[in-house]
């Protein structure tokens, strides 16, 4: 009797294996909700009783949609003869608020009762990052066909951005495209702390005069604001569950650091394609505020996915972060913030990965 040899398992694959190429057709079909809100609807969203803007916000959002709805798509059509104001809301409220579970509800409103492609919903890199790969006009073109564009997470990175955003969403509403977006940051506040803002004041002020301002109080409902002050997990604990899992990715962190400056952010949703956890040990601080920035995008991309994280390494008690305490007081802080919330979110779905 032949006794078979004993297979050793098959390593987990590493990101920084994949070099990952998004044609821009990708970019077009991606804006859509992403997977953690595929289910997202008006009625599935709970308002916190203790913050009575968030019902007050639910309620507009439902008057929204049926008014969106009720207009002629975009484009030349809708140029001829209209005389009212294109509709437009700017969702303003912390990380962890629900703006994001609103804002995609009202992309699914007005897709289903208007049709597949009505709505186009983005993060406000992911519009930048279709500029950039179109070109300007024919992002225009392709996004005026829409009865409604969606901009989540709308923060100024620089001047530029102020400018070409601006620009967009003034041809869009000039054609008839109604406009929601989301931000932490009031929208006559935008680049504040960032770049020298008075430069820019006449191009923010037309930016958000556009825009009737929704306000959403409450607390974060992850309940995860610093996931750094979790014990982090020892590297052997964090191979194993790699290990064990069909669709695990194990990296080291600076590794993984090292190879997003590699790959262009409009891209970090392609990198996790077919990726059901990351793992990743030896993580530490990030110092510099660059890698900190690219690793905030990833994180965004992680949660659209419901992928999730191993986090082996130093990040872990009181006294450690993992980004440094002049980033969380600096002008990229409600970035950094809503990172840890979403990062921590997955990191406890990891560890009861781990657990069971």
């Amino acid at each position: 009797m032949t006794v078979p040899e004993p297979t050793t398992p098959t390593p987990p694959r590493s990101l920084t294996s994949v070099r990952p190429s998004v044609p821009p057709e990708r970019l077009l079909a991606d804006l859509v909700p992403p997977r953690h809100f595929a289910q997202a609807r008006f009625g599935t969203y709970r308002a916190d009783p203790a913050h009575p803007s968030q019902a007050s916000t639910l309620a507009r959002l439902q008057e929204f949609a049926g008014e969106v709805t009720a207009r002629p798509a975009g484009g030349l059509r809708a140029l001829l003869g209209r005389r009212r104001p294109v509709p437009a809301v700017y969702m303003d409220g912390g990380f962890g608020v629900g703006k994001t579970h609103l804002l995609t509800s009202l992309t699914h409103a007005v897709t289903a009762e208007a049709g597949p492609g009505s709505a186009a919903y983005g993060t406000f890199v992911e519009y930048t990052n279709l500029v950039g790969a179109l070109g300007f006009l024919p992002t225009v073109e392709a996004l005026a066909t829409r009865k409604l564009v969606c901009i989540d997470e709308f923060e100024l990175d620089d001047p530029g951005d102020t400018v070409l955003m601006s620009r967009l969403l003034r041809e869009l509403a000039d054609r008839g495209v109604a406009l929601a977006a989301t931000s932490n940051t009031l929208p006559d506040a935008l680049g504040e702390g960032r770049f020298a803002a008075e430069d820019f004041l006449r191009e923010i002020q037309a930016l958000a005069s556009r825009f009737e301002v929704l306000r959403v109080d409450g607390e974060d409902y992850r309940h995860r604001a610093v996931v750094t002050d979790s014990e982090a997990l020892d590297a052997d604990v964090v191979a194993a569950a790699a290990g064990a899992r069909p669709g695990a990715v194990l990296d080291s962190f600076d590794d993984l650091l090292a190879h997003l400056a590699t790959v262009h952010p409009s891209r970090y949703g392609a990198l996790l394609d077919g990726v059901e956890l990351l793992a990743l040990t030896d993580v530490h601080p990030v110092t510099r505020q660059e890698v900190a920035l690219r690793l905030v995008v990833l994180v965004d991309r992680l949660y659209d996915r419901d992928v999730p994280v191993l986090l082996g390494g130093v990040v872990g008690g009181d006294r450690q972060h993992l980004f440094t305490p002049e980033m969380l007081a600096g002008g990229y802080r409600k970035k950094y913030y809503r990172a840890l919330s979403r990062l921590g979110a997955l990191a406890e779905e990891g560890r009861r990965l781990t657990a069971a």
